[in-house]
């Protein structure tokens, strides 16, 4: 089983929410939270305000711990050959203080942008989205949410 830690920022202004378009080397495109893999000794704060930079061109801060999601992605649904893959994200509430939005530099966000949202339903998505704005919404004492569906336009 192959395993990953990333942190996500869950960044809501005036009822909309900062997404990033994410472009796979094969070019399946589909919509995510900014963030990504926590790096060796990397504190996941750390990571979460280095991956809304590297990401959107923002600049961030994290306002408070949301949760923590644990999921397993089977062997069944990932590439031939693959193993099953447990991700494990850590989710902040983020406001963004400076910068200017852009793609990625020589990396896989082809854009990012402020999305209403209402609209978030009927974009092609990954189900981290979901996770985090369903974590702000509700701010469970726990920090947990129930898993989201995939299928349609919610993505792994």
């Amino acid at each position: 089983m192959s395993f990953r830690l990333a942190a996500y920022a869950v960044c809501v202004e005036d009822d909309r929410v900062l997404l990033a378009r994410h472009v796979s080397p094969s070019g399946v495109s589909n919509w995510t939270l900014p963030g990504g893999r926590v790096e060796h000794a990397e504190d996941p704060f750390d990571a979460v305000i280095r991956e809304v930079a590297e990401e959107t061109g923002c600049d961030a801060v994290v306002e408070r711990l949301l949760g923590v999601d644990s999921r397993l992605i089977p062997a069944a649904d990932r590439a031939p050959g693959l193993p099953d893959h447990q991700n494990v994200g850590v989710f902040y509430r983020c406001r963004i203080t400076g910068g200017r939005l852009r793609p990625e530099p020589n990396g896989e966000i082809a854009e990012s942008r402020w999305t209403p949202i209402p609209d978030v339903a009927r974009l092609r998505r990954s189900s981290l989205v979901d996770i985090g704005l369903d974590l702000a919404r509700t701010e469970p004492p726990t920090g947990h949410v129930a898993p989201v569906a995939v299928g349609g336009l919610i993505q792994r």
